[in-house]
């Protein structure tokens, strides 16, 4: 029970692998596509032949539209945004929600069912080809998986810039910016529904072999992750708000600081060698180094608000790191959009934007200030350690649906062997 199977990528016809993947202003894994199962070869003598009529609809509309729409949604196009991406996604997960009451029928009160079906999935960050198990709990596990994915594909959509109607440059309305904090919230809930529910119910052997991209690892990063960029976003509005102070802005940026550090954690000794699964870890990588550079800069900012010779030291000295972390996150940014497969930016805006110009010039000036004031030596050479916030933004609180009642008149049948 619970055999898992791996085929080594051989002819890569079925992996839908895209070489560019266009603009990325959010880190979209590898899309994991379901191959079709044959519901009535493993479940007939044990089911009703409408229930498994209709788990194996459920399953096949999602295999046809995951698979259609593979490479829309792994490469996106501001231009099919809304027109049809947006939509697509949308009733892909639509589907996905519909099919999971039905699928979890199969693991109800630890029925032997939930080893009957092969469940097999064609994915882009693994090494193997497909992945193949003998287990409900596998597919409840991969199901989720997607819904993330197609989560933090739609918050992809709304947070790509588009030109506005009076000619100035790119931007991403407020609005798209607010409703992307909302997705990434739902994200984050499913991957931790995912790590907290459905990971346990899978026996240690079947955990180990688990493809890397739904490793408990990168499960956790993503979570992490949409969580920061969640942040991201927070701390972008809040510059934006004439009401929100330096105190707000600084304790964003050293929060979206620990969420990044946390998803680079999960992230950093796993076994993602190919193309796609280190490009994830590039990613990471760069918003950590990008989220330190914004810490830094807002707690210089506090910290020359003091009066005394030590505070105006510590102050450029943290700006100073703010600098050095901005110059090096623009040669991690380039890291990840030249690793496979390639990407780009989009025009730069939002907390960036702002940050882009504002630390080099405000660097320059406060380090020039205090070098008259004070003498070279006595300014602080190491960064002051950034204060420590508990963490305030947590995923959505997901619970997987309740069990379809049409199953209620198939418990009898579940013995069957």
């Amino acid at each position: 029970m619970g055999c898992f199977v791996s085929t080594p990528q051989e002819t890569g016809g079925n992996r839908r692998r895209p070489g560019n993947i266009g603009e990325v202003s959010v880190f979209v894994p590898g899309l994991r596509i379901p191959k079709p199962v044959d519901f009535s070869l493993a479940l007939g003598d044990h089911l009703s032949k409408t229930l498994v009529e209709r788990l194996s609809a459920l399953r096949t509309r999602i295999v046809v539209m995951a698979g259609q729409e593979a490479p829309t949604i792994t490469r996106t196009r501001r231009k099919t945004a809304t027109q049809h991406g947006g939509s697509t996604l949308a009733d892909l997960l639509q589907a996905l929600e519909d099919y999971l009451p039905v699928l979890l029928g199969l693991v109800k009160d630890g029925s032997t069912l939930q080893h009957k079906v092969q469940f097999v999935w064609v994915n882009q960050e693994d090494d193997a080809e497909e992945s193949a198990m003998f287990s409900a709990w596998y597919e409840v596990l991969s199901v989720l998986h997607l819904m993330a994915t197609l989560s933090l594909s739609q918050a992809n959509l709304l947070l790509l810039p588009r030109t506005s109607l009076d000619g100035y440059s790119p931007k991403v309305s407020e609005e798209s910016r607010r409703s992307s904090v909302d997705i990434f919230l739902k994200a984050a809930g499913y991957l931790d529904c995912a790590v907290r529910n459905v990971l346990p119910q899978l026996p240690a052997e079947q955990r180990r072999n688990l493809p890397v991209d739904l490793a408990e690892g990168v499960l956790r990063a993503l979570c992490l992750q949409a969580l920061g960029q969640a942040v991201d976003i927070q701390l972008g509005l809040a510059i934006d708000s004439t009401k929100a102070t330096l105190a707000v802005k600084r304790r964003l940026a050293c929060e979206m600081v620990k969420y990044w550090q946390q998803a680079q954690d999960n992230i950093m000794n796993l076994p993602l060698s190919n193309g796609w699964g280190e490009k994830h870890r590039l990613f990471v990588k760069w918003k950590y180094i990008e989220a330190k550079a914004s810490a830094y800069y807002y707690h210089g900012l506090i910290l020359d608000e003091g009066n005394t010779e030590k505070s105006h030291g510590m102050a450029v000295a943290a700006l100073q790191a703010a600098d050095e972390y901005l110059k090096e996150s623009k040669k991690a940014c380039e890291a990840f959009n030249t690793s496979i497969p390639l990407s780009r930016n989009p025009p730069l805006w939002g907390t960036m934007k702002y940050l882009a110009e504002k630390i080099p010039k405000d660097t320059s000036s406060k380090v020039r200030i205090n070098r008259d004031l004070y003498s070279y030596e006595k300014i602080m050479e190491t960064a002051p350690t950034l204060p420590d916030f508990a963490l305030a933004l947590k995923p959505d609180e997901y619970q997987l649906p309740h069990v379809e009642a049409s199953w209620d008149d198939e418990t009898y049948r579940q013995g069957t062997v």
